[in-house]
Order: C-alpha cells, then structure tokens, then sequence
C-alpha cells in the first residue's frame, strides 16, 4: 500500500493538505476553495471524489472555510472535537455550514481508526477555540502534523518524536516580526505560547530531537509578511550543521508554499 502526501495550501491565506493510499485518501483541513483542492488533486491524478473525510485542526478562518461545502459535495464527514465543532459552526467564514448529518466527534489523545488510518488528535497551545495536531499511523508508517502553535509542550514533543515523516509549523523569522510593521499587539499574539513557532524555536527543536527514523521534514504555514521559505529551510540548515546533522542526506527537509501545491509526496 503506497502512501501519498502533498500540501494543497500551507499558509493564513488558506491550509489544506491531502494524506491518501491507493484508492482513497483524507484531508486535513480546508481553509481554501473545493474547486482549488480539486484542480489540484486532479493534476496529481487523484479524483475529488476519492476523499473520505476531513480531519479538522482548530476553528480557525484558513483552516475551516471549504468545510461546509466540501462535505456536501463530496458526502464525507468532517471530523473535529466538539470544541472545535461549536467553534466552527461560530465562525463568520462559514457561509454554508456543515450538516449535522457530517459532523464527527474526535478525542485528544484517543485512536480513531478510519479504514486504513489510525487517527490521534494531540493537544496543541494555540489561541483558537481549540487545537489539535494529528498523529497518523498506516500500516507501520507514521506521519505528524503539528500546525498553528506557539510552543512544543511535552505532550507535541511526544508525537513529534514517534514520526517517520513530519509536517511542523514555521511561521515567522524573529528578527522580521521584530522589526516588521505589525502593532505591537499583533506581534505579541505571534510570538506568544499560544501564537506561533517561528524559524529559529522549529530548527532547535528539529536539531535537538531528530532522531534515526525520520525521514522527511516538511516545514509548514510561513507568514507572508514575516518570513521567506529560504529563510526558514537556512535556519533548519544551519542549526542542524551544528549537530553534524546534514539536511537533504541525513533527513529530508522541505519548505511548503503558502498557495501552491506541492508536488505529490511517497511516503515509505
């Protein structure tokens, strides 16, 4: 059973990403228009109507906006925390809400098997109604995603560290924050506990923790206005040259784009 990957949208402009097997596949989030998630499938040779599901991460505009309209088009549930589901259902950006017919309840810290993925939802510090990243195992392959958070609890570092393959945020450079043109309050909820990873916490973290079983390193949801892909790969890069860690030899590392899809990843 091969195991596909890609990023559909990694960014505050709209998050979605597609993990599949060979006939099927779920979505995590879907913060960008069906009809971008299904182009974008479609030129990967994947049909929009293979998608079963869709595990939500927190309530949030760009993580949320598509689900209504994808649920119906698609007839698939849409699974959240109850938390995260009143959060949703809350939200101005949900001009076509979910049908209570699809709604899905998950637990933190609890296994949901869904046909060939068994699903853990983990708790992460964010400022959303709720917040979870997901911890995915197929077969005996596992893939983390750990998106919009503002520090690396134990109970994240936890997942992290069981990952073969692992989507985790890096949203800002700090001397950018530091010095860009966002109020102050706004650059205080980015770099807060509850805000977002920036380069330099990501790529300590990575360097510090990487261990022999993880293969690739996707870094995910770069801010437009404080931060460029190239500076989020160096600093990775360069922290990991302090431990002898050879990025691109010793693990995989990519960047994701905000609003371009990735190529289609095989995980094995």
């Amino acid at each position: 059973m091969k195991i596909r990957f890609m990023s559909i949208g990694s960014g505050s402009c709209g998050n979605c990403y597609y993990l599949g097997v060979d006939d099927y596949g779920i979505l995590i989030d879907a913060g960008i228009p069906s009809k971008t998630i299904r182009a974008a499938l479609k030129k990967e040779g994947v049909a929009f109507e293979s998608i079963c599901a869709v595990f939500v991460t927190h309530d949030h505009a760009d993580h949320i906006k598509s689900l209504g309209v994808i649920a119906a088009k698609a007839n698939i549930p849409v699974y959240a925390t109850k938390e995260v589901h009143k959060g949703i259902n809350n939200n101005y950006c949900m001009h076509k809400p979910i049908d209570p017919m699809y709604v899905r309840y998950v637990e933190k810290g609890e296994q949901t098997v869904f046909r060939a993925f068994a699903i853990t939802p983990f708790e992460v510090p964010h400022d959303g109604t709720d917040n979870v990243g997901y911890f995915i195992e197929v077969g005996d392959t596992r893939f983390c995603i750990a998106t919009d958070l503002g520090c690396i609890t134990d109970t994240v570092s936890y997942y992290l560290e069981q990952a073969h393959h692992l989507v985790i945020e890096s949203n800002y450079e700090e001397e950018m924050l530091k010095m860009g043109r966002y109020p102050q309050f706004l650059k205080d909820r980015v770099s807060g506990m509850t805000g977002h990873l920036s380069n330099q916490t990501t790529a300590r973290y990575l360097a510090k923790n990487l261990n022999e079983h993880l293969k690739n390193i996707w870094l995910c949801h770069l801010s437009e206005e404080n931060n460029h892909p190239e500076l989020a790969y160096k600093a990775v890069e360069m922290e990991f040259a302090q431990y002898g860690i050879i990025a691109g030899k010793d693990v995989k590392l990519y960047v994701l784009k905000r609003a371009t899809p990735s190529q289609m990843f095989i995980l094995e």
